[in-house]
């Protein structure tokens, strides 16, 4: 299990909508915003994108970064950087988009590091470089929006303390998304009906991560309805 403390640095075989590849080393300093999704996701074209999007055009590029990441993992021959690329112009995708370094017979390379489980998957990460949040499915605008400037309100040398207050802050004033009926919300036909709540206490802070799957864009999530705690390997 990975550390959210310290994630995995992105893989990527190809880059659009910027002149230079990105990488999360350099992205510090700013929030980060990771949309992970596939062409052939009809969540992922539906909502995830065009909020990203949204997203993207709210906040300022040096203060907060928008980034996608096309993890195929499944209809790998129809989902190609080249179909990627006219899905980005169909869209009128702005922000930067790349795609995951594939892995031969398993899963893209970034998607299996972070031990993700389906598409749309929202990552935050903080000024630090810190995984906060890890959201599986759709999500609101305003609660993102919401964490995104939170943390953009945080230091990039924010003491523990801060980061605590942060987080008691966001607990009280948003209420759980895992609590809300998704219903059929994210256009794929699937009742969100499981709850995988992955508590992160890694330096003392608590990354709920609020994940809802959508069984039609993702893999087997047949082993998923446990809770794992991804502090064990971080020192407090």
């Amino acid at each position: 299990m990975f550390n959210p403390e310290e994630p995995p640095e992105l893989e990527t075989s190809r880059w659009f909508n910027t002149e230079k590849p990105m990488s999360l080393e350099r992205m510090k300093g700013r929030v980060v915003m990771l949309t992970v999704f596939q062409a052939l996701c009809p969540a992922s074209l539906k909502h995830s994108l065009p909020q990203s999007e949204r997203i993207s055009q709210a906040f300022t590029g040096a203060e907060v970064a928008v980034v996608g990441l096309h993890s195929a993992f499944e209809n790998q021959d129809k989902q190609t950087p080249g179909a990627v690329e006219a899905l980005i112009k169909e869209q009128g995708l702005t922000f930067p988009i790349a795609f995951d370094k594939p892995n031969v017979k398993k899963m893209p390379r970034t998607f299996a590091a972070y031990e993700l489980q389906g598409t749309p998957t929202v990552l935050l990460f903080d000024r630090q470089g810190r995984l906060r949040r890890h959201y599986l499915g759709q999500v609101d605008d305003i609660r993102l929006g919401a964490e995104i400037m939170a943390f953009a309100l945080e230091a990039r040398t924010a003491p523990r303390e801060t980061s605590l207050a942060i987080e008691r802050g966001l607990a009280m004033a948003l209420a759980d998304p895992r609590g809300h009926d998704h219903g059929d919300g994210c256009g794929c036909g699937h009742d969100h009906g499981h709850d995988h709540g992955h508590a992160h206490h890694h330096h003392g802070h608590s990354h709920d991560h609020g994940h809802v799957h959508d069984e039609n864009c993702g893999h087997d999530h047949s082993h998923d309805d446990q809770q794992h705690d991804a502090g064990a390997k971080a020192k407090v």
